[in-house]
Order: C-alpha cells, then structure tokens, then sequence
C-alpha cells in the first residue's frame, strides 16, 4: 500500500505531452530560421554596400588629386594604364573586409578617365541571394541583380 501511495505522488510529463512540446518547438524553428538567414544575408548585403560606398569614396578623393579615375584595370583589379595614367588599386576587395569567410568580392569595372563603376560580386553563401552583383557608378547610380528599391533600401 506505501509503494502505491508514493507512486501516486511521483509527477512528471506524459509522453504525448513531450511529443506536443517537441511539436511545438519544430514549428518555432521552422518559422525562426528563414526568417534568420534572411536577417544574415541582409546583413551581409549591408557591409557590402558599405564597402562598396567606402570605395567610391576613394575613387573620388582620387579623382581629386590625379584629375582622372583611370583608364584600364587588369585582371588582378590593379590599373595597367599607359603614359602618364596613375596607377590605381581599391583599399577594400572583399567583404567583410576582415575573416575567412568572403561573401562578397569587390572590383573596379568599366574604368575610364571620367567614370567607374563598382561591383560587389557574391560569392560562398552569398551565391545564391536575390540581389545578386551590387553596382554603384561615380554617379551614384545603384545597381543589383535583382530589385534595386528592396535591395539598396534594405
């Protein structure tokens, strides 16, 4: 009778209790991981665009000295110019500027004595997001690979 009176005491979980708790915590996730990669990717978009505004911001101070962007840039992203051109290379070519893991790589395309344009190629992770390659001209003209409004403004 003493063992039956202590087994009534002994509380605990059921079994279909742990499986609606277990339940419960599989849809939390299903719901809170999209909506947390997407909070990474935009993030990393983010520093992107900070490196790519950080870059113009070279380019001009550039500008301002040598009265031209450039006229060429090699493979290597450094400008192989002739005559008395200035040779130029970005201070920033990958972001995050610092780790080991690249998501995006920057470079200078469609250099001329007047013009430029930045590029933020993903890559790694970053490979597949909707926006793309990052563009920003010495205009200020922003350009993406997918949705300029969502992809600049967010």
């Amino acid at each position: 009778m003493k063992i039956m009176a202590a087994l009534k005491k002994l509380k605990g979980f059921t079994l279909v209790e742990l499986m609606a708790a277990v339940v419960i915590i599989g849809i939390l996730a299903a719901v809170a991981l999209p909506s947390y990669q997407d909070h990474v990717r935009r993030t990393n978009r983010a520093a992107a665009k900070v490196i790519l505004l950080e870059n113009a911001q070279f380019m001009e101070r550039f500008y301002t000295v040598n009265n031209q962007y450039d006229a060429t840039v090699g493979a290597d992203g450094i400008a192989n110019t002739g005559g008395d051109d200035v040779d130029v290379a970005l201070p920033l070519t990958q972001s995050p500027r610092a780790g080991a893991v690249v998501q995006y790589n920057i470079s200078l395309q469609a250099v001329a004595d007047a013009t430029f344009t930045l590029r933020a190629v993903p890559v790694g992770s970053m490979a597949g997001d909707i926006c793309g390659t990052l563009m920003l001209t010495n205009t200020g003209v922003q350009g993406a690979g997918g949705d300029i409004a969502s992809c600049w403004n967010r």
